[in-house]
């Protein structure tokens, strides 16, 4: 039987659905099993034998005694003599969780394991994952104030705007370690690592480039400010509502902030008003929130992040028909992946190396610095280094001192 093009392509168009949905299916598959067989995927290990009396006098009862009176007097060398040194806590409340919302702590437990995983592997930091049973900033902010004792840092993680920024800055006040809130000053780093690339790719000035960011949560925000204190003047943010301008009523603290301080031109409306013209587009919100016309608008060879997981705001290949010249996703399955793991194990690898109590932004800005560094020649496929890439951590470190 002969089939017609349109049918053959219709055939190998479902073919390909089934096959990419099955793909996805055994990773899920293999996911649960792999977890349920290991029972997690971190654990503790002690650092010297317990294998007799003599080793249990010294690591325990009655030798840590004489440990335990020195640091009750000299606590500021707590670090020298405990795992503290090179341990962060990994703290969140579930509110946030990757693309699966409010999902509470049991459904975060896996994913700040996988965050502990990745600051084992990569920067040899022990971190624990901290799961809290409630959603109260003020029990959170008593909480982790609480625990701080035992840990070099904190790394909040996966918690709902705006929350999340007065529950960092409390901590970062109140707290002697540092405190980092990947969700935003992760994002924010690695972003303005690829926008550096990109604008050498597209033969842009960082400092002339209109950015149009779309999404106002923790990740949008801290964008916006690394994006303005790095030099680049004319940026415009998006929410669900539109445009955010000094117009705009019952405004978040956040997104005062961010009214008086980008818009420079008073725009009004949609997307579609803030992507005209445009050098650059950053999605940071939900899947599907930009369309080919939003592109197509832009000007020529603009540059797309659409970096919503997993179901990017434009698909890649949407993109470029639409007329991008460089394009980035948070997917590992597509080139120039935006990871925030390519930021923060070399930042608490730097901070607790160097005992620093505050990530400054200035840190931040060089960590992107040196991130993007780690890519010699930028090329449209290439504007960032791979999670994998041996001198990223070593990199991101040297800026945190």
């Amino acid at each position: 039987m002969a089939f017609s093009r349109a049918t053959l392509a219709l055939l190998y168009m479902t073919q390909k659905k089934k096959i990419a949905k099955n793909k996805g299916e055994n990773l899920k598959q293999r996911a649960l099993k792999a977890h349920k067989r290991l029972e997690g995927k971190i654990a503790i290990t002690p650092k010297g034998k317990l294998k007799t009396m003599s080793d249990l006098a010294l690591w325990y009862t009655p030798g840590v005694a004489a440990v335990s009176s020195h640091l009750a007097k000299k606590k500021k060398e707590t670090p020298d003599y405990t795992i503290k040194g090179n341990t962060i806590a990994v703290v969140s409340d579930g509110s946030a969780v990757l693309g699966l919302g409010n999902i509470g702590p049991e459904g975060a437990l896996p994913v700040m394991e996988g965050k502990a995983m990745i600051f084992k592997a990569f920067a040899g930091v022990n971190a624990f994952p901290i799961v809290l049973n409630t959603q109260d900033k003020e029990e959170i902010i008593k909480t982790v104030k609480a625990i701080a004792p035992g840990f070099g840092g904190i790394n909040l993680e996966d918690i709902s705007s705006p929350r999340c920024f007065e529950i960092e800055e409390r901590l970062k006040k109140e707290l002697p370690i540092p405190v980092f809130h990947d969700d935003q000053h992760g994002t924010a780093i690695v972003v303005l690592a690829g926008l550096i690339n990109a604008a050498k790719v597209t033969k842009r000035s960082m400092k002339d480039m209109r950015v149009v960011i779309v999404g106002a949560g923790a990740a949008g925000v801290a964008v916006a400010k690394i994006l303005l204190r790095y030099g680049v003047k004319n940026i415009v943010v998006t929410d669900k509502e539109g445009i955010i301008s000094k117009k705009r009523k019952n405004l978040n603290k956040a997104k005062e902030w961010l009214a008086q301080n980008t818009n420079k031109k008073s725009l009004d409306g949609g997307l579609s008003v803030a992507a005209e013209d445009a050098d650059a587009i950053i999605g940071v919100s939900g899947p599907g929130n930009i369309k080919a016309h939003h592109v197509r608008s832009m000007n020529k060879d603009s540059i797309v992040f659409a970096l919503a997981n997993p179901t990017p705001e434009i698909m890649p290949e949407e993109a470029k028909k639409a007329g991008a010249a460089v394009i980035a996703t948070g997917r590992s399955d597509f080139p120039n992946q935006i990871n925030n793991a390519l930021v923060f194990p070399g930042v608490f690898r730097g901070a607790l190396d160097n005992r620093v109590r505050n990530i400054t932004e200035a840190m931040k800005i060089q960590a992107a610095l040196n991130l993007a560094h780690c890519v010699k020649k930028p090329t449209a496929e290439k504007i960032i280094p791979s999670i994998f890439a041996k001198q990223v951590v070593r990199e991101v470190a040297k800026a945190i001192r």
